[in-house]
């Protein structure tokens, strides 16, 4: 499935929860993430936010779409986290 993950949490959490995104998915801008997970992956993903976020305060996005293929993305000015993999 594709995810894309946008976050606001307290500053003392913003570095944990982003090493935390980029090992599952592909940055693309300041607290946006997206990419492919298998429905274990997203599961382990969101057990581990639940132990780093303080759900009184902080907030994680997840949207969850069956397949990439179904989502138009759009970008209006300079894309900032480039998805395409080096070769």
């Amino acid at each position: 499935m594709y995810v894309i993950a946008v976050y606001d949490v307290q500053q003392e959490r913003v570095d944990k929860v982003c090493r935390l995104l980029r090992r599952y998915l592909n940055w693309v801008q300041n607290s946006a993430f997206e990419g492919e997970l298998s429905k274990s992956q997203l599961e382990s993903l969101r057990f581990e936010l639940l132990d780093i976020i303080n759900p009184q305060t902080d907030s994680v996005y997840l949207y969850i779409l069956r397949d990439a293929k179904w989502m138009r993305k759009e970008i209006l000015g300079q894309e900032k986290g480039l998805t395409e993999n080096i070769i």
